[in-house]
């Protein structure tokens, strides 16, 4: 599956890895992806990748499509079945793959995304052991695979920080709560700001990456 990986200029030796999660419409070069791979590479050494979700960037046949059209298909995308074994088997592909490079290694692991990228993630960090530290939201126990979603959050144990939108037009507060609720992890924090669905602040994103941080370096080694 297309993907990048990012690491600092001249890296040698396992580092701390974060694995981006792009949200539904988008892919992995969009501004926020970019803007937080460069902040983990250039401010903590860290290295970072981001792969494209089916049905996004690269893996479609017109990457011109607007988001209309890109949304429908993600929401039939959504309902197929096997869509979140299919996407967790693409994130343990590209885990595996970038493991066996020097730059990376086998550091500490850890998992970033929102909306789209919670509904994918919450199942791969349920099955992926290696991943220390999540942070999650902007989803709740809503679509299609709402009951698997809820399932795998409570297998869920490694510390999480879960941003939600209080006036979020996409999503009702209560199943973003809910799926919160469900997270089995006793080190979780609960992040809530006025506004849509998109309009995180940046203080948060760039809360979200000290969170990070703090967990993954003292496993990072020399």
């Amino acid at each position: 599956m297309p993907g990048i990986l990012w690491t600092p200029d001249g890296a040698s030796g396992p580092r701390p890895l974060v694995l981006l999660g792009h949200g539904a419409t988008r892919h992995k070069r969009v501004d926020h992806i970019l803007a937080l791979a460069r902040q983990l590479v250039v401010n903590f050494g860290f290295a970072a990748m981001a792969i494209d979700a089916a049905s996004h960037g690269d893996r479609r046949p017109d990457t011109s499509a607007d988001d209309f059209t890109v949304f429908s298909e993600f929401l039939v995308e959504w309902s197929r079945d096997g869509t979140v074994e299919d996407m967790v088997a693409d994130w343990q592909a590209a885990l595996t793959a970038v493991r066996y490079l020097e730059e990376v290694g086998d550091g500490p692991l850890g998992y970033w995304g929102l909306s789209m990228g919670t509904i994918y993630g919450i199942p791969f960090v349920a099955t992926e052991p290696r991943v220390q530290v999540a942070v999650f939201g902007l989803m709740g126990l809503v679509g299609p695979t709402s009951d698997r979603l809820c399932t795998d959050a409570g297998q869920v144990t490694c510390p999480v920080t879960f941003i939600q939108q209080w006036d979020d037009s996409l999503l009702p507060r209560q199943p973003v709560l809910d799926l919160f609720d469900a997270l089995a992890s006793v080190d979780k924090r609960l992040h809530v700001h006025p506004g849509e669905h998109a309009a995180v602040p940046v203080e948060e994103m760039e809360f979200s990456l000290t969170f990070l941080a703090r967990h993954l370096a003292p496993y990072a080694g020399t």
